[in-house]
């Protein structure tokens, strides 16, 4: 897919890793409609593809709401007059033991409204703009890609079985959607990135991020131009889908 012109959605676009895959694609002279809750960071995120020569649109809209997704989706297409591509990028933590005990006593449990949210916006977000960007793309009558965010993560990580588990089921959903949505020249892959230089990581403890750093192969984390090189690479390469890449510095949990 040559992507000047092209019209792609980017969820959890208002900064980070979304920021800077937008960024990158509008660079490439692709169009952006930039999806988060955040106004503000929706603001700067649209002034800036526009300062790199993009057409670019906000959406407020939650991922967990089929309500929502659904109207964004109908809004982008009435906006925009295509849909190209999406990237499930939106995505929150809420890590915690699954139990915590002393001496033998069960202190503190994952509460199930942490387990919920994760689930909500990592897995089910991911399926709901999946579900409405391959109704439009069908619709439509054109190809197009869905880009799903996966993580290391997904092979199973301490304290986080809550973004594990819908980490691990994105990446079996975009094989099982690369399957489907073949017939239809839509093409579905994901990334999983390692450790990545984001604000979420960044509000780690000192301590516990040189740890992390010092177990990464290439001992540093990976910078979010680095992923969104990655994203370009699966847009533009017309043969490649029903993947998971992983960029991780060879880090392996």
């Amino acid at each position: 897919m040559d992507l000047k012109g092209k019209v792609i959605v980017v969820t959890g676009a208002g900064q980070g890793l979304g920021l800077t895959t937008s960024l990158a694609l509008a660079a490439k002279g692709a169009n952006l409609a930039l999806v988060d809750l955040d106004e503000g960071h929706l603001a700067n995120a649209v002034k800036l593809c526009e300062e790199a020569g993009a057409t670019a649109r906000s959406y407020k809209a939650n991922v967990a709401s089929e309500a929502e997704v659904e109207k964004l989706y109908a809004d982008v297409v009435n906006d925009f007059g295509a849909l190209d591509g999406t990237i499930n990028n939106a995505g929150i933590t809420r890590d915690g033991l699954l139990v915590k005990a002393k001496d033998g006593e069960v202190v503190k449990k994952m509460e199930l409204k942490d387990w919920q949210a994760v689930i909500d916006v990592n897995l089910t977000g991911v399926f709901l703009c999946a579900r409405e960007a391959a109704s439009k793309m069908i619709e439509l009558g054109k190809p197009g890609v869905i880009i799903n965010i996966s993580s290391i993560s997904r092979a199973g990580n301490f304290g986080q079985t809550n973004y594990t588990a819908a980490k691990a089921g994105v990446a079996a959903m975009t094989v099982t959607w690369a399957k489907e949505l073949a017939r239809y020249n839509i093409r579905v892959a994901a990334i999983a990135p390692g450790f990545v230089n984001t604000p979420m990581v960044a509000n780690m403890n000192a301590h516990a991020l040189e740890k992390l750093q010092g177990g990464i192969p290439l001992k540093r984390l990976a910078e979010p131009d680095e992923i969104a090189m990655t994203a370009a690479f699966i847009f533009e390469n017309d043969y490649f889908t029903g993947r998971v890449v992983e960029v991780d510095g060879g880090l392996r949990l």
